[in-house]
């Protein structure tokens, strides 16, 4: 006798007490599927997490509403962008406080006429934020705002940082 018909005829030997399990519903392992874990949707939310963490905010970026921003069409954003910054150096500015309605309107059309001569390129109104208006609001914010896109020599305009006067000027960009 081979080796292999031993250890078979030993193995036969050995099981042959042993008596198969009935096959009942308790019997059989129950196999449950994991949940899918949708790990593509939590790294793309957790590096937008630390995106947001990691970006310092620019006040300028943020609005209220009570800011003004205007651009003529062709006006490039990143312009757009840095004016708001106030990254344009202010060549000259007009301070429209304690001013009367047409006195402003004046003051500003002589004022412009003359950027236009000096050939200046960015500016800055004062036309303050109207706090002494009482519930009429700011007078001469919204006049300006108005008077500046009528006037073809004015590019763009937005208001300004808080410490050059926040929305009580405006940055201007003129025609070059």
């Amino acid at each position: 006798m081979s080796n292999d018909e031993k250890e078979a005829q030993l193995f036969r030997r050995a099981m042959a007490d042993v008596r198969p399990i009935r096959k009942t519903r308790d019997t059989e392992p129950k196999r449950t599927r994991p949940s899918p874990v949708p790990r593509q949707r939590d790294a793309d939310e957790a590096a937008v997490l630390r995106e947001l963490l990691n970006q310092e905010m620019d006040p300028t970026e943020l609005e209220t509403g009570e800011e003004l921003l205007f651009s003529r069409a062709g006006v490039q954003h990143r312009t757009m962008r840095k004016l708001r910054r106030g990254q344009y150096g202010i060549q000259e500015e007009l301070d429209l406080h304690g001013m009367t309605v047409p006195m402003a309107r004046e003051a500003l059309r002589s004022f412009l006429a003359e950027c236009r001569v000096r050939q200046l390129r960015c500016v800055r109104i004062i036309h303050g934020k109207g706090n002494r208006s009482s519930n009429r609001g700011p007078v001469l914010k919204r006049k300006v705002d108005l008077w500046l896109r009528q006037w073809d020599e004015v590019i763009a305009f937005a208001s300004a940082r808080p410490f050059d006067g926040g929305t009580g000027a405006v940055y201007v960009l003129l025609k070059g």
